[in-house]
């Protein structure tokens, strides 16, 4: 029974049962409490109770209607906050608002303590704005880059990270201003920009960039690839020598260092350049006799063994000892150490 139907025939009861009463000209009744006399109807002290009865079951209906309603309210309203919950953190934000109800805290805490991913199945929702976020995302994980003003990623969050990696691959003019400003950017958007200005730009590009990127041994592989094969407007060998020195180079990756070279630089250009090279740091001095190797330099060679102790560079000496026998074996043959 609704509320209004209630009122109506409760109100149309009493109004009956007074009618009624009142038709019995029962008289009046008076009552005396504590030297105050109420002298009513009979008719009146009769319907009296059935009022006040109705007046309280209308005041009981009233407020668990209104405090159910507040309860129905609080749970929609943890509804769009859980909404909003999930859309800032596809976006990587940090979200502030409260929940109302016992059971939407619980569940934050639990969400809190998950990362969100999206699966590839067709994602769908009534709110158009949380259905707009997951498809700009889709496309960003998906390699696309995505200009959409009205969705805003948090800065330096995983999914706006992706989606600059994403811009540099698509326009290399991005990852040339990337580079020029790599202070602004996060470390993994400037290598991919770097990668592709060696794959794309020139040598000579590379050459004013570089100095902009916190190299590691992959990025400098790379960049030694990339400049051996430039060699006529490649790095020369002060910045070389700079960069192995910052990377602290092993005996192995000197070697690989000459291998690169060795091909695409004149004779006395790699030389000289190991040369200096091993003055400078002692683990390069593997890959020097390497090159004074693979261009006879014997006599340079001998120099540099003899003046080790016996124990050093026994590979070197092995292969003196061979020659000078009139043997001849490949440095590959042989272990360096």
């Amino acid at each position: 029974m609704g509320l209004k139907k209630y009122v109506v025939l409760a109100v149309l009861f009493i109004v009956l049962v007074y009618g009624y009463v009142f038709s019995l000209e029962l008289g009046d009744y008076k009552i005396t409490i504590l030297d105050i006399s109420i002298n009513l109807p009979i008719a009146v002290w009769i319907i009296l109770p059935l009022a006040l009865m109705f007046l309280a079951t209308l005041g009981h209906i009233l407020f668990y209607g209104l405090l159910g309603s507040l309860k129905t309210r609080a749970v929609e309203k943890d509804h769009e906050t859980m909404i909003g919950y999930l859309k800032s953190s596809l976006l990587g934000k940090t979200y502030n608002k409260k929940f109302k109800t016992a059971g939407f805290k619980s569940l934050s805490k639990i969400l809190n303590q998950f990362e969100l991913k999206l699966k590839d199945e067709t994602f769908s929702s009534t709110d158009e704005e949380l259905n707009k976020i997951v498809a700009n995302i889709k496309d960003i994980n998906n390699g696309k880059f995505v200009d959409d003003k009205s969705v805003k990623f948090t800065e330096y969050s995983d999914i706006a990270t992706n989606n600059q990696i994403n811009k540099v691959n698509e326009y290399i003019n991005f990852a040339e201003d990337v580079l020029k400003k790599s202070e602004n950017y996060n470390i993994n958007v400037v290598r991919q920009a770097f990668i592709n200005i060696l794959e794309q730009k020139s040598m000579t590009t590379v050459k004013k960039l570089y100095k902009n990127v916190k190299l590691d041994k992959e990025l400098a592989f790379r960049l030694f690839e990339k400049d051996a094969k430039n060699s006529d407007f490649g790095l020369d060998n002060e910045e070389i020598v700079k960069i192995v020195k910052d990377l602290d180079f092993t005996k192995e990756e000197f070697l690989v260092l000459a291998k690169i070279y060795e091909t695409v630089l004149k004779p006395d250009e790699i030389i000289a350049l190991f040369e200096k090279i091993s003055n400078e740091l002692e683990t390069a001095l593997p890959a020097y006799l390497h090159v004074l190797f693979e261009y006879e330099m014997i006599d340079k060679i001998r120099e540099i063994v003899e003046a080790t102790p016996e124990d050093e560079f026994t590979a070197f000496k092995a292969l003196l000892d061979l020659k000078d026998a009139g043997k001849h074996y490949s440095l590959e043959s042989i272990s360096y150490k």
